[in-house]
């Protein structure tokens, strides 16, 4: 008698759990989702992640409870037997999603006829999306889930729907454009097929949103003639498989974006800008006006002399002198009388804030004449919140440019801020001033490993400066090459290779840091140390020149050598000596980058001059309709080799017939 009473109580309580099932299988941990998972949302559409067993098999095993075998642990069926029988609303996995709720109004087709329609339209995805790689990825995902729409579940738009549509209205707190990712309106569509043009939209849009939080929105080539960060382009395929059903669609677009904290800082700035920057900005700059000129009187003076740091001045004491008379004798005489200091007059603009502002006119390449005038006010007021919103938006776009990881130990340049900065375990170990290329011959964008140090170098004359510099002055002046006592050699690629010996004149200085790339170019010292003066350093043909190279030289040896290393004053020892080669056993990363906004040590905004213009070149292909193919990368440009190396082979031969000193007299002109 127990025995018949202990099988109908557990047929009970297998009956109450099998209705029970959608509200546990929304709500339960995965363990038990795998065993009671809601039912599909159509006939014939397969399984999601979370639909582990089939309603068919769910319905068997409620018509034959007794054959399952019970439980090792049996987990309390008596609070399962007290579950409503109702079916409660689906709860979303993706704890940021809005919810669909039972009375939300249904879409204007079912999920069965939306399939049928993504059948037909997923065979002519080649109208639709020129991608071939997201047109190939869309087909085989839609394939394999029998059609069944991506973004519609039992004819309501999902959870995660909702999210990536907003995320993707959202797009401007990632300095990115919504309207390049139109989210469809599935509420208004009146028919299946609207509705699965809609998903497969919607689809595309989240694809190339993921590709541009990752790759960046436009081609790095489009932007700078020399760049090489490599490509790291996610595929569709990947994409596909962390949004749709990802637990937090923001978490899953976010693991898109670079990871690198100067970007994150450079996110959060953005938005504090565009929320209110515009405001503040305007109650701290100073107004507009006629030009001020030395020793006139304005209200904004004292304005000006804040924002420079001038202190106020009192006039000096003076002496005037006098004529007086004499009581006794009646004779005039001429008398100095010493005058007290007068008041000040701040309105007045006097000497101290005419040094301070011919001071900013030299910073900012004015002729430094001391007037104030709207160009100057300018340069004195700085950027304006929407320029400062542009640098950042402009620098994290080439943040996306860079590699995800930039190595445990790396050398990161920044060029329009004319500093390096040398990171160990992600901490600061050392900084010092570069110079950079010039405008003219810009530093490339590149990312390479350091392979060696060297000591006493000989100079390897680029080819660029060969074919730009040398070979147009060789013309007229057939000893140019004699004169800076370069070697001259046929390489066996018949190119001209032009050597320059160690020495006190050699062009590299004393010591080269060199990570191989495409562009030849490297960091070494320099005979000019009077240009680490200027503030701004824009004079190389390329090439990087460190201020302090021999300390550099310890720090890069002490970091990426295996034995011992030397420090800067053995290296320092070896300076005249033969040439000395450290070949480095962990090769640190060197990373060229072009920053003109970053945060500072203490998390101010710092925003430099776009020396090379590519933060308006960003801008004016956004504004352009070259916009619509901007992350397609341009073709390589054809080179003339041939030409090139007819030249060269006419030019040696020539440079090879002639015997002549030696002297340095040249270089003031090539690298000034």
């Amino acid at each position: 008698m127990r025995h018949v009473r202990f099988e109908k109580f557990l047929a009970g309580t297998m009956l109450a759990l099998i209705v029970a099932t959608p509200r546990i299988a929304a709500a339960a941990p995965d363990a038990i989702r795998q065993i009671a998972p809601p039912p599909p949302s159509m006939s014939g559409q397969p399984p999601r992640r979370d639909d582990a067993t089939p309603a068919q098999q769910r319905s068997n095993t409620a018509q034959q409870p007794a054959a399952q075998p019970a439980p090792r642990e049996p987990a309390k069926p008596e609070p399962l037997a007290q579950t409503p029988a109702a079916p409660a609303p689906a709860v979303s996995v993706n704890a940021s999603e809005p919810t669909a709720g039972p009375l939300e109004k249904p879409l204007a087709a079912n999920d069965s006829q939306i399939a049928d329609r993504l059948r037909e339209l997923v065979k002519r995805l080649d109208k639709r999306i020129e991608n071939p790689a997201e047109r190939k990825a869309l087909e085989s995902y839609y394939t394999a889930r029998q059609f069944a729409p991506i973004w519609i579940r039992d004819d309501r738009l999902t959870g995660n729907a909702k999210a990536a549509i907003a995320r993707l209205k959202n797009a401007g707190t990632d300095a990115l454009d919504p309207t390049d990712y139109p989210a469809p309106d599935f509420t208004g569509a009146a028919t299946a097929d609207a509705l699965a043009a809609a998903d497969i939209r919607l689809t595309q849009s989240i694809l190339t949103f993921a590709r541009h939080l990752s790759a960046g929105r436009i081609a790095p080539n489009r932007v700078v003639a020399e760049v090489d960060y490599g490509t790291r382009t996610p595929e569709p395929t990947d994409i596909l498989k962390r949004i749709p059903d990802a637990r937090d669609i923001n978490a899953a677009f976010n693991s898109f974006d670079p990871p690198h904290e100067a970007y994150k800082a450079l996110k959060a700035k953005l938005a504090e800008l565009r929320a209110g920057g515009s405001r503040t900005d305007a109650d701290h700059r100073i107004a507009g006006g006629p030009a001020i000129k030395p020793g006139d009187k304005d209200a904004r003076v004292p304005l000006l002399r804040a924002r420079l740091n001038v202190s106020l001045t009192a006039p000096a004491p003076t002496q005037e002198t006098m004529k007086v008379r004499d009581k006794r004798t009646g004779q005039i005489k001429l008398v100095k009388v010493q005058k007290e200091a007068g008041k000040p007059d701040e309105l007045v603009y006097d000497k101290a804030l005419l040094n301070a502002v011919k001071n900013v006119q030299a910073r900012a390449d004015i002729k430094p004449t001391g007037v104030i005038d709207g160009r100057t006010l300018a340069a004195i007021n700085g950027p304006t919140a929407a320029q400062k919103a542009d640098a950042v938006a402009a620098t994290m776009e080439r943040w996306r440019w860079l590699p995800r990881d930039l190595g445990k130990s790396y050398v990161m340049f920044n060029i329009p801020d004319y500093t390096l900065k040398v990171v160990r375990d992600d901490k600061i170990v050392w900084r010092t001033k570069i110079v950079a290329g010039k405008p003219q011959t810009q530093t490339p964008l590149l990312t390479a490993a350091m392979d060696n140090v060297v000591v006493n170098p000989s100079w390897y004359v680029p080819q660029s400066i060969i074919q730009n510099e040398l070979l147009p002055v060789y013309a007229s002046d057939p000893q140019i090459f004699a004169r800076m006592g370069l070697e001259v050699k046929r390489g066996p690629d018949g190119h001209i290779n032009v050597v320059q010996p160690p020495g006190a004149a050699n062009a590299l200085g004393r010591i080269k840091f060199n990570f191989p790339n495409k562009f030849q170019v490297y960091l070494h010292d320099t005979p000019e140390k009077r240009l680490f003066a200027q503030e701004r350093r824009a004079y190389s043909h390329g090439c990087m020149r460190v201020e302090n190279p021999i300390k550099f030289g310890e720090v890069m040896l002490g970091m990426a050598l295996a034995g011992a290393a030397p420090d800067a004053r053995q290296i320092e020892s070896l300076v005249g000596q033969d040439e000395k080669t450290f070949k480095l056993d962990r090769r640190p990363m060197v990373h060229l980058t072009y920053q003109t906004a970053f945060l500072d040590d203490a998390g101010a905004l710092v925003v430099r001059d776009d020396i090379y213009g590519f933060d308006q070149r960003i801008k004016a292909i956004m504004q352009s309709d070259e916009r619509r193919v901007a992350d397609v990368p341009l073709p390589p440009e054809p080179k003339n080799e041939l030409l090139t190396m007819r030249s060269n082979q006419e030019v040696l031969s020539r440079v090879e017939r002639r015997e002549v000193s030696n002297p340095f007299s040249f270089f003031d002109r090539v690298f000034q």
